[in-house]
């Protein structure tokens, strides 16, 4: 890994979208090693979304408070960043350059998961315990489309998978360690923007299936409150619309084709919002709602 990193580049297949990064920085191959273990080591070639390095500059910064910068087809859109903060950079900015160029398809910030034919979408403001929720159940047999990007096929309103490791902060990471103990957790990174960011890598099942789209049963609106019990609020389609419409990358940008595609999964799923404290309580009452409801035909 480290010698394609070095030269080639690694090729990463999200599903919808193939990634190259390159990278000279220590400890990158590692990390990556960790994160993307159940994915397959492929040669890096034909078409990529995205081609991605992290360089080390040269000079003082290269040793001294070394820092390393991201780099998206030779140009650099961030400032460096410290470069003991090297997979939150490169996860980061791969996010980054997805929601501004993938725009063949709606971009809702929300995660995604499936079981038994029928998906969960849970999109939430950054702080409500998406993420969080997301790795549980997908600890809990669901499979994992994404943590990050709930991606909508205009056409249609089906789900499609953007497999990347999901990024937990700061407390959530030693509540996951606890909630599934043989769960693969990346190393942790203190001091980043968002605190401490370690990454939990996906399973092989969803690795496997990762170019399999699924069909929407539930929209869930997620607000994790400490030492809260578990509530689920049915809303009105129309709140639906509106709270999916305001928490996408790029519904603007699409116009007519985006409100399409809104109508068409709001219209064929059950809406809630959910409050809870406990996750394995929360897992649970979701399982039980996707089995009275079940997706809809397409």
């Amino acid at each position: 890994m480290r010698a394609r990193l070095a030269g080639e580049g690694l090729a990463l297949d999200f599903g919808l979208a193939r990634a190259r990064v390159r990278a000279d920085a220590p400890g990158v191959a590692e990390a990556l090693g960790i994160v993307y273990s159940a994915f397959p080591l492929v040669p890096a070639e034909g078409f990529f979304d995205v081609t991605a390095s992290l360089v080390r500059p040269r000079g003082l910064r290269r040793y001294w408070r070394a820092q390393v910068s991201f780099r998206l087809d030779g140009e650099e859109p961030f400032e460096p960043f410290p470069a003991d903060t090297h997979l939150p950079l490169l996860e980061w900015g791969m996010n980054w350059a997805i929601a501004h160029r993938f725009n063949r398809h709606l971009l809702l910030h929300a995660g995604v998961v499936e079981r038994d034919g029928a998906a969960v979408l849970l999109p939430a403001l950054p702080g409500s315990g998406k993420s969080t929720l997301t790795a549980a159940l997908a600890n809990r047999g669901f499979r994992l489309l994404s943590d990050e990007f709930g991606v909508v096929r205009l056409a249609d309103a089906a789900l499609l998978p953007l497999l990347r490791p999901t990024a937990l902060k700061n407390e959530s990471i030693e509540v996951m360690r606890r909630f599934a103990p043989g769960a693969v957790l990346g190393p942790a990174f203190p001091k980043t923007r968002k605190g401490t960011v370690a990454h939990l890598a996906p399973g092989a099942e969803s690795v496997a299936k990762r170019n399999m789209p699924a069909r929407a049963a539930l929209i869930l609106f997620p607000n994790f409150v400490r030492g809260a019990g578990t509530e689920l609020e049915p809303i009105p389609k129309s709140r639906a619309f509106l709270k999916l419409s305001t928490n996408s990358f790029n519904y603007e940008l699409l116009g007519p084709e985006a409100f399409d595609a809104v109508t068409k999964l709001v219209g064929a799923c059950a809406c809630y919002r959910l409050r809870f404290g406990d996750l394995e309580e929360a897992v649970g009452r979701i399982r039980a709602l996707l089995v009275e409801t079940p997706a809809a035909a397409p």
